[in-house]
């Protein structure tokens, strides 16, 4: 019995390790292709890096679409989202205070929220449809126009714009060739890991007889999300927090539009009622958190330990919650 557990987890393993590496790899190659491209270093910023970082999530959810598992793409999407904000920002509070001074986070963490509302009232029915995938996709294509305008427009002195100037200086300089190498390089193997850990996930969820979506919520959210750790600590370490703050947000409004399109688009199914009344709302709970940890008091919006302890706290109480789901299922 254990050896029909013992390779569907390695083969998720070295997935998720391929995984986290060629996202990486992705990113690079993208930004200096776009570098080379002569597109602003703002644009970069919120359509390379945060589309980037959201492509293992958008992978696995078109693979889990094609391979009939629209559960662990719906899943993935929401849970993502929790793990983004819980797991994230929480980890990286707790490693060092976060101060939000940048006037572009105070614009787009509202329309976050608001566009996870929206969202959720679209689905309210419990049935994601190809016409929701519709919708999702077209407010994508709005959002990301409308993103692209807002950061054009901001003031060069804005801590986002100095932190992502800094970063992409920070990226090595790939040559045309060898980032366009990267670049399609990078996203197969994101292609070829988000499929061993597709398969592995199904498997794992079929020995443990457990809905798809609870894997979906946990493991591959879980991996899917830690690309984006990886970046907050390396932000956090580098005083670069509205730029952190700026790639859960962007990130999260790709998995809520992008990432949730896909199984609707590709596979449209029913929502299963535990991640429409619980995981969602926790989902919708945390953004509001995420909103009135980052608005300004006395001048200053500063999300120190307390916030990122009570943060991952919420985290792991999920988790305990989706493991007794997932032994009652």
């Amino acid at each position: 019995m254990l050896t029909s557990l013992f390779f569907p987890s390695i083969i998720l393993l070295i997935g998720l390790a391929l995984l986290v590496w060629s996202s990486d790899v992705f990113i690079e190659g993208a930004a200096s292709t776009a570098k080379h491209l002569s597109i602003s270093p703002l644009v970069i910023g919120v359509v390379v890096l945060g589309f980037g970082t959201s492509m293992p999530e958008i992978i696995v959810a078109i693979l889990a679409s094609l391979d009939n598992s629209p559960g662990l793409a719906i899943g993935n999407a929401i849970g993502s989202n929790i793990a983004n904000i819980a797991l994230v920002l929480g980890v990286t509070a707790l490693i060092a205070p976060i101060a939000v001074k940048s006037s572009i986070l105070k614009r787009e963490l509202p329309v976050l929220l608001a566009i996870s509302i929206a969202v959720y009232l679209l689905v309210i029915d419990g049935h994601l449809s190809f016409i929701d995938g519709v919708i999702l996709a077209s407010a994508l294509i709005i959002v990301m126009f409308w993103m692209i305008k807002v950061n054009k427009s901001v003031d060069s002195t804005d801590p986002i714009a100095q932190e992502t100037q800094q970063e992409l200086e920070e990226m090595p300089v790939l040559s045309r060739n060898k980032a366009f190498i990267y670049l399609l390089g990078g996203l197969a193997i994101l292609m070829i890991s988000a499929k061993m850990m597709v398969s592995g996930a199904v498997d794992i969820a079929e020995y443990f007889a457990v809905p798809e979506v609870i894997i979906g919520l946990t493991i591959i959210a879980i991996g899917t999300s830690l690309p984006e750790l990886a970046a907050a600590i390396a932000a956090a370490r580098k005083k670069e927090a509205d730029l952190m703050i700026g790639n859960i947000v962007g990130s999260n409004l790709f998995n809520i539009l992008a990432v949730l399109a896909v199984p609707a688009l590709l596979a449209p199914s029913m929502i299963d009622k535990e991640v429409l009344y619980i995981d969602m709302p926790i989902m919708l709970g945390l953004t509001l958190m995420m909103l009135i940890m980052a608005l300004p008091r006395n001048g200053k919006a500063i999300i120190h330990r307390g916030k990122g302890l009570l943060l991952t706290s919420i985290f792991i109480a999920f988790l305990v919650m989706l493991y007794f789901r997932s032994i009652g299922a």
